[in-house]
């Protein structure tokens, strides 16, 4: 059996792999999905100084503490620089990574060089999105009653994420074992970003006909997709 690290990205928390979770537990393996620092039921924690560098740094302390081996950590959407930061901290104890629809920047870049329409609500601790600008942004291919459980649990993200240039000194000159899972109806970050970083990992490449959540949208496929290589 195989441990799962799951990563979620901006506005979310651990909650966004519940199906996955699920579906990965039935089958035996060990899975973690926790929620960053300021993020989910950690949003009270929200403040200056969380960056992408500070929550790779405490995923690489959750596998550090919790003993954890041979893990396969998983990202999705900006969760793919958080993914990046904590394998660097942890490369000893990582199989494999698996980017899902997920922002890969190289050193030096930042997310907003990649996804450049900004947030509805910012301020110099936080970006976000209100519920009526969440239903019509974030989670449209949804069915109805999923999207309105996925809104209802959407919090502030650090900003910092977003603004500063992330710090990866070796994570792309490291030999990774790589998935890389591109949704075609996401617009966000895009499948040229996507074919970017498969290259420069030698990655194998899958597809998903759904949007940017797949964790939600098709849970059953991204299973099957995790677990393939």
């Amino acid at each position: 059996m195989t441990t799962f690290v799951l990563l979620h990205g901006a506005y979310q928390g651990g909650w966004i792999w519940s199906p996955v979770r699920q579906r990965l537990e039935a089958q035996g393996h060990t899975v973690y999905a926790p929620s960053l620092d300021g993020s989910g039921e950690r949003a009270h924690t929200l403040r200056l100084g969380i960056n992408t560098e500070t929550h790779g740094a405490e995923i690489a302390k959750l596998i550090e503490m919790e003993d954890l081996n041979d893990v396969v950590l998983v990202g999705t959407s900006s969760g793919g620089m958080v993914l990046a930061a904590a394998a660097e901290r942890a490369r000893h104890y990582i199989d494999r990574i698996v980017l899902a629809d997920a922002l890969a920047l190289m050193d030096g870049e930042k997310i907003r060089d990649i996804v450049v329409r900004k947030g509805s609500a910012e301020n110099d601790v936080a970006v976000g999105r209100p519920p009526e600008d969440a239903a019509d942004s974030l989670f449209q291919d949804l069915d109805p009653k999923l999207r309105q459980w996925a809104i209802d649990r959407v919090t502030l993200h650090p900003r910092a994420c977003f603004y500063e240039p992330i710090k990866l000194p070796s994570f792309w000159s490291e030999n990774w074992k790589t998935t890389v899972i591109y949704c075609t109806e996401a617009v966000n970050p895009g499948r040229p970003h996507q074919e970017r970083a498969a290259e420069a990992l030698g990655a194998t490449w899958h597809e998903i006909e759904t949007g940017h959540y797949p964790m939600l949208s098709t849970p059953d496929r991204l299973v099957e997709l995790i677990l393939a290589d």
